[in-house]
């Protein structure tokens, strides 16, 4: 028996013939007619309109490497691209719970960022910049992937994946669990993380309310919005630049069901703008496609990148369904909470309030990056200027030193110089630690400030004059501007070299993060809390491409390096504190600290496929399909149930549930065959019976397939004719 050969994407569903038709084509606005049969006509622009973007630069691809047209989703390692814009916005914290999976394209959170899947249900991965499926345009290697104002609280045995990215955070991080990368150390501890991004919320929310009334009184709309038969049909003037829909009510089906979306004349190059009013609003759509043209594409996608939902009174948003939700998010109350359990969400989503991203029945739900490149209204948005202001600190040598403590003030007073003290001094910016790079930065508007040594690294002596002047304008503010600080080693000290390596090879380890303490309460032993602990020195190291931290430090003193952080693919050590004792000796000879890490045991492999059963006509789930899985072990092409080498039957029959699913749980990695062995009654057996063959490897995001089938109604012989009496059948 032959087989279809389907490459599953984690939202389990077929791409195969997707990928198969080569390069993407360019997404275009649907060219079927309108009512009537008359096409849209080309936009035209009004007289004295006005046009802008959304506030702050946000909605277009940025940087020189965007693609031109964004691709459709797909499956792969390879970017198509890359995006230095912000796909995701949220203004105060962003939920990670039960099997949501993923978050594409450049993150950035004024609150906290919390992860806590449901372990038992979908493994504890979460991958964000870089995704398994998507528009397959990440940001950057090695730039920004993760920024928040908060914590990064990541749950116990539980893994934030930000290959190969960076998470700047100000608060803690990660929490109980880890933050993964590739090559470098991800965790950059910045106080000032948001202060680029600290204006968006409040600008989002200005526009939000602007785009959705004018003086008070609703946007005139260009347009309506009709519940249809399981359908809200967004009907336009078939001429406007601007297509303005309002809309007071949920996009749910007459049972709170779910619905589709049809938009009939608008322009080929309109933007379409929906304000959905109303203080709590649901959104439950089966509509969107993975593919934007060929077989079952919904012309819903060609209005992804010209498209924005607007919400701006609700403080509960609910985005729930099965489909592919196309068009990018403005939710603009700061109070709100979004909650999004679609599969696949297709464009940037900026939310003023917090964001869960969650599931109620299958996983593996994603967030896509694609850009927003409409024109809105005008009301006023200003994209703010904005610079970095930095200090370098090194030796006396000209090689930078980490763990010189830094403040940045503003010259806010008036009065020329700074002013440390109040009340009638300067303003304090943030505070900094210089990390293994020697640079204390800081971005923020044009004006003058104040970087202030108030402590030197260990083993060295503050500067004569430990505050530098620097002052950024609107000119020189996109290259910034910096100045250099130089400390002159203690009388006394010595070098001093952590070596991290690989307990088994002896390979050395990049990526190793280390705090040090020194003994100063007199008892035996590391003390890190309760009363009178040991002291901790300023700043963190974590080990460079040659496996080491260098520090300069007093002598006749006894120090603790503790290891907080394994490198990538390592444990820490049952015993992370390794102390040393700094002689007089060691001012000429130095000391190097040799510390191991054993390599992570590999976990056993667990995966599972899930079968989704529908009606091929209505798409409703259907109860009572039987399907069975067999593994590929015979090394023949295609299934083979019999004959004297056949492949292996793994699971018994299992029939679909009220929701049309099937579950097959703890398969191995290997490639696999889904075999439909009975129908409900009242359907028929598709002429192919077996879908596969299906790979189940380590890189199947969260070990686990979803696979969509559908059956057809037996016509009972609808349409067949009897042979009249007397004639040959």
């Amino acid at each position: 028996m032959s087989a279809r050969k389907w490459t599953l994407g984690p939202l389990g569903l077929a791409l195969g013939a997707v990928l198969a038709a080569g390069a993407p084509a360019a997404l275009a606005a649907p060219a079927a007619p309108g009512p009537g049969g008359q096409q849209p006509a080309p936009a035209r622009q009004a007289a004295g309109a006005l046009r802008a973007p959304l506030p702050g630069g946000l909605g277009p691809c940025l940087g020189a490497r965007c693609p031109d047209p964004f691709p459709q989703i797909e499956v792969g390692t390879e970017p198509n691209g890359y995006d230095e814009g912000i796909n995701i916005f949220v203004g105060a914290d962003f939920l990670v719970r039960e099997r949501a999976a993923e978050a594409e394209g450049k993150v950035v959170v004024l609150g906290n960022f919390d992860q806590n899947k449901n372990l038992a249900a979908a493994g504890g991965a979460y991958n964000l910049g870089v995704v398994g499926a998507g528009s397959l345009v990440p940001p950057p290697d090695f730039s920004d992937f993760l920024t928040t104002g908060g914590n990064v609280n990541i749950a116990v045995d539980q893994r934030l994946i930000v290959a190969p990215g960076v998470v700047r955070y100000a608060g803690t991080a990660p929490g109980a669990g880890t933050v993964e990368s590739r090559g470098i150390d991800p965790l950059v501890h910045d106080p000032a993380a948001i202060t680029p991004y600290a204006g968006l919320r409040d600008q989002l929310t200005a526009a939000s309310r602007c785009y959705a009334r004018v003086d008070g009184s609703p946007r005139p709309a260009t347009g309506t919005a009709v519940n249809q038969d399981g359908t809200t049909v967004f009907t336009g003037d078939n001429t406007s630049p601007l297509q303005v829909f309002n809309v007071d009510f949920d996009l749910v089906s007459a049972s709170n069901g779910a619905i589709g979306f049809r938009f009939d004349r608008i322009p080929a190059t309109a933007t379409v703008l929906v304000n959905v009013l109303g203080t709590s609003r649901t959104i439950n759509t089966y509509a969107g496609s993975i593919n934007d043209t060929g077989a079952g594409a919904d012309p819903w996608n060609g209005y992804r990148t010209r498209l924005l939902w607007n919400f701006p009174d609700a403080t509960t948003v609910q985005l729930v369904g099965t489909g592919q939700f196309q068009g990018s998010v403005l939710v603009g109350e700061q109070a709100s909470t979004t909650t999004v359990t679609l599969p696949g969400t297709n464009g940037r989503f900026f939310t003023t309030g917090g964001l869960v991203h969650t599931s109620t029945g299958g996983g593996g739900q994603e967030f896509h990056a694609y850009p927003f490149n409409g024109d809105l209204p005008d009301c006023g948005n200003t994209v703010p200027v904005t610079g970095k202001v930095s200090v370098l600190k090194q030796d006396t040598g000209g090689l930078p030193l980490a763990g010189a403590t830094y403040e940045l003030w503003r010259e806010t007073n008036g009065t020329p110089g700074a002013q440390f003290t109040s009340p009638g001094g300067d303003t304090k910016v943030t505070d900094c630690v210089t990390p293994a790079n020697g640079i204390c930065s800081g971005t923020v508007a044009p004006g003058t400030y104040y970087w202030r040594e108030t402590q030197a690294p260990a083993g060295y002596e503050l500067a004569a004059n430990p505050v530098v002047e620097l002052t950024l304008t609107a000119q020189n503010a996109a290259e910034g501007v910096s100045a250099t600080m130089s400390n002159t080693k203690l009388p006394g000290s010595a070098e001093v070299v952590l070596r991290k390596s690989d307990a088994d090879g002896g390979a050395l380890l990049p990526g190793a993060r280390f705090e040090l303490w020194r003994e100063a309460n007199d008892r035996t032993g590391l003390q890190t809390t309760g009363t009178g602990p040991d002291e901790q020195l300023a700043g963190s190291c974590t080990t460079d491409a040659q496996g080491s931290c260098t520090v300069q430090l007093p002598v006749g003193e006894r120090y603790y390096w503790r290891e907080t952080q394994a490198p990538a693919g390592y444990d820490l050590p049952a015993d992370p504190v390794t102390p040393f004792d700094l002689t007089a000796g060691h001012v000429t000879t130095g000391l190097v600290v040799s510390v191991t890490d054993e390599r992570t045991g590999e976990p056993e492999y667990e995966g599972s496929i899930e079968v989704l059963k529908k009606d091929a006509k209505t798409k409703r789930p259907l109860r009572g399909a039987v399907f069975e899985v067999w593994k590929e072990t015979n090394s023949t092409s295609g299934l083979q149930t019999r004959g004297i080498n056949p492949d292996r039957k793994v699971t018994a029959g299992c029939a679909t549930d009220r929701a049309g699913a099937c579950s097959f749980p703890g398969l191995d990695e290997g490639w696999y065959y889904v075999v439909e062995t009975a129908v409900p009654e009242g359907y028929v057996l598709p002429r192919n019976r077996v879908t596969g063959p299906l790979h189940l490897d380590g890189t199947t995001p969260d070990h686990r397939l979803v696979v969509t089938l559908e059956n057809k109604r037996d016509d009972h012989g609808k349409g067949t004719k009897p042979p009249k009496p007397g004639r040959a059948a």
